[in-house]
């Protein structure tokens, strides 16, 4: 047992010392300097530059150490080689210290930017000096591969600055070193082109110095430029030239807008717009120009402004126009227009304004107004309208031109009380010592002894707020020529075309609200759901409908119709200035009413309370003697503005 223990000791010893041996043999085959020791230490080398003679160095990676001077060994990596064939091989060549020496001088001229100079000792001759010795010297290689990359770079820079000579230097240089055939052949017709422009440029820049900047002809700085471009689109001297003729188009044109001479501007900008289309400096100057134009177009606003203020509306669109002309983007020029337009449809007004006139020697003032937009309508109803009557045609297109105020809701009985107090007036129904009322009794009106203006429908005294009614045609005009001389107003009654006007309010339906029944209360008609004090009902009524009441209701009681006027149709049948036509046959086609002298006949427009569904259509008339005293008819107001 003692004799076989160490006999496995002794044969574990020596495995042991065996694969000792191996490995040496092997870290020697492939990595001798571990085992080569040298008395310099290597140290790896920092990047060098290559450089542009005058310029700041070029830099780029030389991963290649320092040698010993002796030798230093390429690994398998750097001759391409795999381990097995590394094995088979053997050691791989050496670099000689010769080889070695030369490579860190042409790695130190490189890195000083000595890459054509000086002739014997630069970095392109050194490198070949080595490829001499080694011809596959793998650092040489890829150092003259990366000088003609950065002497090819130096061809272009010199020929976009216009140095002939050096780019014809630095291309026969490129054709000397590795390079792209296709690369060389682009340097060459590049250089030819250059050859061409250089005479065109030097040409150009002698008559910019002279002055000879533009005009007919060939001979002008601009029309020399634009030729070099031709020949070289991409040209950064001639771009520069046309830069200089531009910047002297732009300077003029704001001078031309700093003397407020915008047409003249704007022709300098369009020529100048054609030299360098889109270069930053015509955007600048654009923007320069426009914030002059704005700043100037507001202060012409402001004037406009000013004379529309003080009554002169056509000063005021002369100067709005200006203002438009200098900056037609410019804010505010639609509403400024908007209001010259009022001015001279509305007198300043605007449409759906509701004003008032006060009296002038007493104390009060007129009924509330609705300024009424202008525009157009067809008046009058077709042929196959339901319920339709001959007196409603022909049809024809009606203009509303002139701006005019409508009375909001018709006269009260508490405004008519005004009248009748200050002026001592007297109505027809006074003068009569008669007026309207409904007879419960009968469900009808009649006339009895004692009822005017001061009473509602039943014959009771008549709430302020309620309209007034029993009112004749000739108690209308007395009322609104008494507004004329209280407030210096010129007021009268409503034209006949005002009033359907008014009443469409923009529909061109049967009714204002549509074709059909009403879906909701809208106004004070007659409705199958409305009941008078003694339980009567109507006989012809829109069905499912009720408002509430069974006469007269105070003003303001529904909604306002799209024009903001009240009880257009229903509550009060009104009378219009018109005299009464059987039909429109040569009725007029604008706003005037359609008055013949002595006339005994007026038109009364729009529903009332008692009204059949028929008679609240928006096309329907009637007329009345213009003495007339009726519970159903009142009137409102209008104004000229």
């Amino acid at each position: 047992m003692p004799g076989t223990e160490i006999t496995r000791k002794q044969q574990n010893i020596g495995g042991t010392i065996g694969i000792i041996v191996l490995g040496a043999a092997l870290v020697y085959r492939f990595f001798p300097n571990i085992l080569h020791v040298t008395p310099q230490e290597q140290q790896p080398v920092a990047a060098s530059a290559v450089a542009t003679p005058g310029s700041t160095p070029w830099t780029a990676e030389l991963p290649v150490p320092d040698a010993p001077l002796d030798t230093v060994p390429a690994s398998p990596e750097e001759i391409g080689t795999t381990f097995a064939d590394a094995v088979a091989m053997g050691p791989p060549a050496p670099v000689t210290k010769v080889v070695a020496a030369i490579l860190k001088r042409a790695r130190t001229a490189e890195g000083q930017g000595k890459i054509l100079e000086p002739p014997d000792n630069n970095a392109i001759t050194l490198y070949r000096a080595v490829l001499d010795k080694d011809a596959k010297n793998a650092e040489a290689l890829s150092g003259l591969k990366r000088l003609g990359g950065a002497i090819r770079d130096w061809a272009i820079a010199a020929m976009q600055r216009g140095d002939e000579e050096s780019a014809q230097r630095y291309v026969a240089a490129v054709a000397d070193l590795p390079h792209a055939e296709n690369e060389l052949a682009n340097l060459r017709e590049e250089l030819k082109t250059l050859h061409q422009v250089m005479p065109l440029l030097a040409h150009a820049a002698e008559l910019l110095q002279q002055g000879k900047i533009e005009g007919s002809g060939d001979d002008t700085a601009l029309a020399v430029y634009r030729k070099v471009m031709t020949i070289d689109p991409g040209n950064s001297l001639a771009d520069q030239g046309l830069a200089k003729v531009e910047r002297g188009y732009l300077d003029r044109a704001l001078a031309a807008a700093a003397q407020d001479d915008f047409t003249e501007t704007d022709r300098i900008l369009a020529s100048a717009a054609a030299i360098r289309p889109g270069s930053q400096a015509l955007q600048d100057t654009r923007a320069r120009i426009e914030g002059i134009r704005h700043q100037r177009a507001d202060m012409v606003l402001a004037q406009a402004k000013s004379a529309l203020d003080s009554g002169n509306p056509d000063m005021a669109e002369d100067l709005a126009k200006k203002a438009q002309a200098i900056s037609p983007d410019l804010g505010g020029l639609d509403d400024f227009s908007q209001r010259v337009r009022n001015a001279r449809l509305y007198a300043s007004y605007k449409p759906g304004q509701v004003l008032r006139d006060n009296f002038l020697a007493i104390s009060g003032a007129a009924p509330a107004l609705v300024v009424i937009p202008t525009g157009g309508f067809i008046m009058g109803s077709a042929a196959d309208e339901e319920a339709h009557r001959d007196s409603e045609e022909p049809q024809r297109r009606v203009t509303i031109s002139t701006g005019f105020a409508l009375g909001q809701t018709d006269v009260t009985v508490a405004q008519f009380r005004d009248f009748a107090r200050a002026s001592g007036y007297k109505t027809d129904a006074e003068k009569i010592g008669a007026g309207s009322f409904y007879d419960e009794n009968t469900g009808r009106l009649s006339d009895r002894r004692g009822v005017d203006w001061k009473n509602d429908f039943h014959g009771d005294r008549g709430g302020d707020n309620l309209p007034v009614i029993n009112v004749s045609w000739n108690d209308a005009v007395a009322y609104v020529g008494w507004l004329t001389q209280q407030t210096g107003k010129s007021y009268r009654l409503p034209s006949e075309t005002e009033f359907e006007y008014a009443l469409r309010a923009g529909s061109v339906s049967r009714y204002p609200w549509g074709d059909g029944n009403p879906d909701r209360v809208i106004g004070n008609f007659t409705g199958e759901g409305d009941r008078s004090s003694s339980r009567r009902s109507w006989s012809r009524a829109f069905p499912n409908y009720s408002d509430g009441y069974w006469g007269p209701a105070p003003v303001k009681s529904f909604p306002p119709n799209a024009f903001g006027l009240y009880d257009m149709a229903g509550n009060v049948s009104d009378w219009v200035m018109d005299c009464w036509h059987d039909n429109f046959t040569r009725a007029p086609r604008d706003s005037q009413a359609w008055v013949n002298p002595g006339c005994q006949r007026h038109v009364v427009r729009g529903g009332s309370w008692g009204s059949a569904p028929e008679q609240i259509r928006s096309a329907y008339r009637t007329s009345a003697p213009s003495d007339t005293r009726s519970a159903q008819i009142g009137f409102r107001v209008a104004r000229d503005l």
